[in-house]
């Protein structure tokens, strides 16, 4: 018998790369659940009558301690190798695309308890509802936000991307409120002084015990999440042409052929191409207009698509189609929309100077003249600011998109409206005219 044993071990010893004792060791200490089983037996055993109890529960202790910690040292080894990410394997041909995320945000390590539910982060819920809400106010599906830790960022830093680019960032203090300082009050708030990521207003973060005494003051306190939100708002509606895809104009145009499958399956895209819908689309949601009224949109289309392609006039029409809308948008408080108006010389100047091809139409004035146009625009936005005004150029339909288009770059949030674009019942106040 001892015969056969020692020839049993010799073999194992052939066939074992390591030495025998390293091998029995490895064996015994790789599974904890067969140590756990045999302190378990030996406590059996310490059970019987005539049997050494003491030393049998001492040995049987020894191993349910052994058994527990390489348990722990088991399962934590199992942790690591999942974080680790596994070298990847050379890629197929096919497989050398990687797709970017529309939309994108990154979060340094202090921010995580902000997007993890489980620590009571509000971010996730409030982006649900953001995206329900621009759905609603501009008819724009905002396509879904990849959230993700970047341990580069400053720990309380926040990133935002658009495909893959940084395009907006910001800083939070978590367990303090934003506080929107007032020019009204100009009364000095104590805290940690800062600006409002969003709109660059100035801002002071206080702390909670505070958060009670400056509202009472009159003043805009929001939470961390808020302040996200309302930046991410603002990116996405700057942005909102950029990521309005051709996949998400089919998005939805298929939830539209629900209410209206038979009429919207002769227009489009038989009469109105997919491509030029987007680019009109595009177009209005680069002014911040709702894009909600689709059906108005395309039906306006289809009545002036055999007329021209240039997708400038097209959207113009369009424009005119949606006064009443634009016209809400823009009422104040007392249903006045204010405006400031562009003398006949300089409309006369700009249209002499527009050059049209079959597709878009673009203007070439004279450089000096575009300086002062900007420089005479500005001195009457200054007086919207005081007043508080969203500024609005009113001017006539030939020439709009060509002054929004010469004024957005020095005035970005400047609103340019014809006169086909208000309502007949609306109110306009002027405020001035831009004059050369």
């Amino acid at each position: 018998m001892g015969g056969f044993t020692a020839a049993g071990m010799l073999v194992t010893r052939n066939t074992a790369s390591a030495d025998l004792g390293g091998e029995l060791r490895d064996q015994l200490f790789m599974h904890p659940r067969a140590i756990a089983t045999a302190g378990a037996m030996i406590f059996i055993f310490a059970l019987i009558p005539g049997m050494p109890k003491l030393a049998f529960i001492s040995i049987a202790v020894i191993m349910g301690f052994l058994a527990m910690k390489l348990y722990k040292i088991k399962k934590k080894e199992e942790e690591i190798i999942e974080a680790s990410e596994p070298l990847p394997s050379p890629p197929a041909e096919e497989e050398l695309f990687i797709p970017v995320d529309p939309l994108g945000l990154e979060v340094g390590y202090g921010l995580i308890p902000l997007v993890d539910a489980s620590q009571g982060g509000e971010l996730l819920q409030r982006i649900k509802m953001l995206r329900k809400q621009l759905a609603l106010d501009m008819g724009f599906i905002m396509p879904s936000i990849h959230i993700r830790d970047n341990l580069n960022l400053k720990p309380n830093a926040y990133s935002i991307l658009m495909n893959g680019v940084e395009i907006a960032k910001g800083e939070l203090m978590l367990k303090h409120f934003l506080a929107i300082l007032s020019d009204e009050t100009g009364e000095k708030i104590p805290g940690i002084e800062t600006n409002e990521p969003a709109f660059g207003l100035p801002a002071v973060w206080v702390s909670e015990r505070e958060k009670e005494s400056v509202q009472a003051k009159g003043m805009v306190v929001v939470d961390p999440a808020t302040v996200v939100t309302t930046h991410i708002t603002e990116i996405v509606k700057s942005h909102a042409d950029e990521l309005l895809g051709r996949q998400e104009v089919q998005t939805i145009l298929d939830q539209l052929s629900q209410a209206y499958p038979k009429v919207l399956e002769d227009m489009v895209p038989k009469m109105v191409s997919v491509n030029l819908l987007q680019k009109v689309l595009q177009r209005l949601l680069r002014e911040r207009i709702s894009i909600r009224s689709l059906m108005t949109i395309i039906e306006t289309l289809v009545d002036y698509v055999s007329v021209t392609k240039n997708v400038d006039i097209l959207t113009g029409y369009v424009r005119q189609a949606l006064a009443r809308v634009i016209t809400k948008q823009y009422e104040d408080s007392e249903g006045n929309i204010n405006v400031m108006m562009i003398s006949p010389e300089i409309e006369d100047m700009i249209s002499r100077s527009v050059q049209h091809t079959e597709y878009e139409s673009f203007a070439s004035p004279d450089p000096n003249m575009i300086r002062q146009v900007v420089a005479n625009t500005q001195k009457i936005v200054s007086l919207f600011a005081e007043k508080g005004l969203q500024p609005i150029v009113l001017c006539s339909p030939t020439i709009r998109i060509h002054i929004r288009n010469i004024l957005e770059r020095f005035l970005p949030n400047l609103v340019v409206l014809s006169h086909n674009e208000i309502s007949r019942d609306a109110s306009i106040r002027s405020l001035g005219m831009v004059e050369m």
